[in-house]
């Protein structure tokens, strides 16, 4: 439980988190570009798609944003909540349970009563917290990241569209790029998450790849 209840715990977007919100964009940008056929397309007929990948994920990047937004509030509400219950709690056992609750299950298990009662009398001492949660800077400025992440993550795939004229070879770099993307995503995240990376990255070009094999034999 954080120390600071008006305040997000999440400050900036962790690697995870900006992981994700790659991963969620470039997997948008693929059901375009992987389910354009360029057997009979035109200047126009990729230029329609690229602005509807690009729309798609502008749209998807603000709603991404707003539900990181969200979740802001919320856990900031919940942390307001949970210290007004330790204050109020009849009996430091049941201030120490609340407190439990509010940590990771594991930091719970290990540590001794006596830290419980330490950290219920730091909460007392804190300020009175605000009537409701708000949201600050920072939460604004890593909700921009959010939508910045997830919409910017489109033009490394779309940019051959735009340079390259002949459709085919524009769709050939566009997923050997999408692909290349893909394992660094994978890569990473498997390093953050203590798997091996290059196994991870291996399956996300595996993903990778298979959507490429989709498009190409229906056509694409």
């Amino acid at each position: 439980m954080s120390d600071e209840p008006n305040k997000s715990r999440k400050r900036l977007l962790d690697p995870m988190e900006r992981i994700s919100e790659i991963l969620f964009g470039l997997i948008m940008v693929l059901t375009f570009t992987c389910s354009f056929s360029v057997a009979a397309a035109g200047r126009l007929e990729v230029r329609t798609m690229l602005l509807e990948a690009l729309g798609c994920n502008l749209a998807w990047g603000i709603i991404d944003a707003v539900f990181y937004l969200m979740g802001c509030l919320s856990e900031q509400g919940h942390s307001i909540i949970t210290l007004r219950a330790v204050r109020k709690a009849p009996d430091p056992g049941e201030a120490h349970r609340l407190i439990a609750g509010a940590l990771p299950p594991r930091l719970a298990s290990v540590l001794p009563e006596t830290e419980f009662e330490v950290m219920r009398q730091k909460l007392a001492q804190l300020p009175e917290p605000p009537p409701y949660p708000r949201l600050d800077k920072d939460d604004w400025l890593a909700a921009a990241g959010v939508f910045l992440l997830v919409f910017l993550s489109t033009f490394p795939v779309v940019i051959p569209f735009i340079f390259i004229r002949e459709p085919r070879l524009a769709l050939r770099i566009s997923n050997a790029v999408a692909i290349a993307m893909l394992f660094m995503a994978g890569y990473v995240f498997g390093r953050y998450s203590g798997f091996r990376p290059w196994k991870v990255g291996v399956v996300m070009v595996v993903i990778g790849i298979a959507l490429v094999g989709v498009t190409i034999v229906f056509g694409g």
